[in-house]
């Protein structure tokens, strides 16, 4: 028998006007594509569990959990800058939140589980591909150390789902601590609700931010929190070279946690302007905009939240995601190079992405690489030089680098250990996920999905075995386009 999930359901209970209940749509015989062991276990779940008829039927939406109440939650949004008044999950449904043994609670979604009143004339579908690249990226992320959303399963179907062209239907199931975005609270700041903004603020503060509950100005204190925990995931995203492409403040997660995989991408060739998202046509989410769209969003979400606050609350907040980011950045980038965050650091650093932008250096492959710099002073370092075109260019870096790591007796196989944990060997590139999607879709293998899942839940680590993975990507793969509609 399937174990039974121990459901709260506390958003559910805030009914009208927060979220619309809704029943999933059936799909004609589901299969399943992949499950995740490590998600499982978030949910007490064995693999055991996931092999019996029951899975499938409940992680497709065919039958109804025991003690879930679906609902699609409301929320609106700036997307690519304008205002949208209405947006919603229109096609994700909320089971609702379980708890596991050691105290810890999953809301747990359905993606792509048919219409609901927010899909605005769409299907309420999600298709294999756009699942796949959801279902590998949150892992990955995870992986990194990126707070993140988490993917369950997927679960397929033959239904035909038409984008530009038939493709075939799945249904991920996504798993966070809470799916509220910054788009939940303008919904209710734009139609003048007061007390509905209040008692959603109120609600996250009970459950999700318990600590600036106590405080003397505790929606002051909410805000500072989110621009923290905001600034510190940007600085995060920019350390590894990922790019969101849809940054909508629907898209948005309250709680910190990179939200809706679609249109993204991990750099290769280092590009500060690298755009993932083929709808983008203006670049307003290129890679090197993240961190002014972030402060963006932050300015947003202080708008909506003006009525709760006190005075200048907003701007006192908002005046620190700055400093946070910049100090963050700094520290990471800094771990990257084996050296401390000071001014020498940043100055290094500064020459350095600007010599990997001018040679369209491999950015995860390079700092992988330099993790074996020899700092003695006669030392070519071949693998890294060859990287670039201008080698000249890079042996005047290089003979800098040097002579700072020796100048603070920086041990090279200790900083090369160091370099090792936070400068990953493996990302999810695009070309990766291209692969796992054609095999699935083409040949209904589904075993490079759970080689890239379990590959890139390790991904500083060797794996002698995948060495491949960590290669730059194939003259094909430079054709391969994403959208909002991946």
């Amino acid at each position: 028998m399937f174990k039974p999930l121990d459901f709260d359901n506390r958003y559910a209970r805030l009914g009208e006007p927060y979220a619309s209940r809704v029943t999933a749509t059936p799909v004609p015989a589901p299969y399943v594509v992949s499950v995740n062991p490590d998600a499982l276990e978030l949910l007490d779940l064995t693999q055991e569990d996931a092999r019996r008829p029951e899975f499938v039927e409940y992680f497709s939406g065919n039958r109804a959990l025991p003690g879930s109440e679906p609902v699609a939650a409301l929320y609106a949004g700036h997307q690519f800058g304008h205002y949208v008044p209405q947006l919603g999950d229109g096609r994700a449904l909320l089971l609702g939140e379980a708890r596991n043994g050691r105290g810890n609670g999953w809301e747990v979604q359905l993606k792509g589980a048919g219409k609901t009143p927010y899909s605005r004339g769409g299907d309420g579908r999600a298709v294999l591909r756009s699942s796949i690249r959801e279902y590998l990226c949150s892992e990955a992320m995870h992986g990194l150390g990126i707070p993140t959303t988490r993917a369950l399963c997927i679960i397929g179907t033959d239904l035909p789902v038409y984008r530009e062209e038939d493709e075939t239907g799945a249904i991920v199931t996504r798993l966070a601590p809470s799916f509220l975005r910054f788009g939940s609270f303008e919904a209710f700041f734009y139609r003048g609700q007061r007390e509905a903004l209040k008692t959603l603020a109120d609600f996250a503060l009970a459950h999700y931010f318990p600590e600036q509950r106590e405080a003397p100005d505790p929606y002051g204190a909410l805000l500072q929190e989110v621009v923290r925990r905001t600034a510190r995931l940007m600085a995060q995203w920019q350390a590894v070279g990922f790019s969101h492409g849809v940054m909508n403040t629907d898209n948005m997660s309250l709680l910190g946690l990179t939200l809706d995989y679609g249109p993204y991408g991990f750099m290769d060739a280092f590009d500060p302007g690298y755009i993932c998202n083929h709808s983008d046509s203006y670049g307003r989410y290129a890679f090197d905009q993240q961190p002014d769209i972030g402060g963006w969003n932050l300015a947003c979400l202080a708008q909506a939240l003006s009525p709760l606050l006190e005075a200048d609350a907003a701007q006192a907040a908002l005046q620190t995601y700055a400093p946070v980011f910049t100090d963050a950045y700094a520290q990471l980038m800094a771990a990257k190079i084996g050296l401390d965050a000071d001014a020498e650091t940043a100055d290094l650093l500064a020459g350095l992405l600007r010599l990997l932008a001018q040679n369209r250096v491999d950015y995860t492959n390079f700092f992988r690489r330099l993790g074996g710099f020899d700092s003695s002073p006669d030392a070519r370092n071949a693998p890294l030089r060859d990287l670039f075109l201008d080698r000249t260019a890079f042996d005047a870096w290089a003979t800098r680098y040097a002579a700072a790591l020796r100048a603070r007796h920086s041990a090279d196989a200790v900083r090369r250990a160091a370099m090792n944990q936070v400068n990953p060997k493996y990302v999810l590139r695009n070309h990766l996920a291209e692969i796992a999607i054609r095999k699935a879709r083409d040949e209904r293998d589904y075993g490079e999905i759970e080689r890239l899942r379990a590959l890139l839940s390790r991904p500083c680590d060797e794996q002698p075995q995948f060495e491949a993975y960590a290669a730059e990507p194939p003259d094909w793969a430079q054709h391969i386009e994403v959208s909002c509609s991946s």
